[in-house]
């Protein structure tokens, strides 16, 4: 049996009014790409510079050789362990927020370590808890609270390295007119709750959850792969009618 077998079930647990350290260590044995150090340097001035700024989100990512007492962590690993899954969200042995990354099903998929990672890591600042919704603009329908998603697959470089966009609070925010303020980092959307071509949005609406898309594209693409790990699938309060199924309080492996 192995030592997380053991382990009593945990469920989330972790306080917003703290900084948070994330331990950030690699478990694949196919090559990143690119430097742990530097891509780890990278993402922290993103969190510095770009993240912490907008969404009042700091942290400190420490390089480590495996999951930290009372840190939150991000680990890397070779081949996703849900089908079509490049990276997604779970939780420590401890119960505090974890970004897995899959490294050699992103480069299979010729996709970017440094964007997936940074996708992770901007929405597990964000809604650690994934539990987060917002009134959207048409009533009835709420819509997650997604810091990445509505603008995947754009990407800007922190130091010469891939970091993915993310919305800002005011995306959120139905009262804005279109062009008003800024809606994410790169300036790519002008209105609140506009979707890109490469984007996408969980949404709940008449007693479930769903999905919407910026584009047919993207909506074929997102039906090939397993987005277990997001809110769908994660520590949300399942209605008989919600489709997902509940994962409250799973076991962690120690990787």
């Amino acid at each position: 049996m192995s030592r997380t077998a053991r382990r009593p079930l945990v469920r989330a647990a972790f306080d917003r009014g703290q900084t948070p350290s994330i331990a950030c260590f690699n478990r694949a044995t196919t090559p990143l790409g690119l430097n742990l150090d530097k891509l780890l340097a990278a993402l922290q001035k993103f969190v510095d510079v770009r993240v912490a700024p907008v969404w009042g989100t700091p942290a400190r990512l420490v390089r480590s050789t495996g999951f930290l007492p009372g840190d939150w962590a991000i680990v890397f690993l070779d081949t996703a362990d849900a089908p079509g899954a490049l990276a997604y969200h779970d939780l420590t042995p401890d119960g505090f927020p974890l970004s897995k990354v899959f490294v050699k099903t992103i480069l299979d998929d010729n996709s970017s370590v440094s964007v997936a990672t940074s996708h992770e890591l901007v929405e597990m600042l964000v809604d650690p808890a994934i539990n987060l919704w917002s009134n959207g603009p048409e009533r009835g329908v709420f819509y997650a609270y997604e810091s990445a998603d509505p603008v995947e697959e754009q990407s800007f470089p922190v130091d010469g390295i891939a970091m993915s966009d993310f919305v800002y609070p005011s995306y959120f925010e139905s009262f804005h007119k279109a062009g008003s303020t800024q809606f994410d980092e790169m300036k790519k959307t002008n209105r609140p709750f506009q979707l890109l071509k490469g984007g996408y949005q969980i949404i709940f609406k008449k007693g479930r959850e769903t999905q919407i898309f910026g584009s047919k594209a993207k909506a074929k693409r997102f039906a090939k792969e397993d987005r277990r790990g997001h809110r769908s699938q994660y520590r949300h309060e399942h209605g008989p009618s919600c489709r997902s199924k509940p994962d409250r309080g799973r076991r962690v492996r120690a990787y």
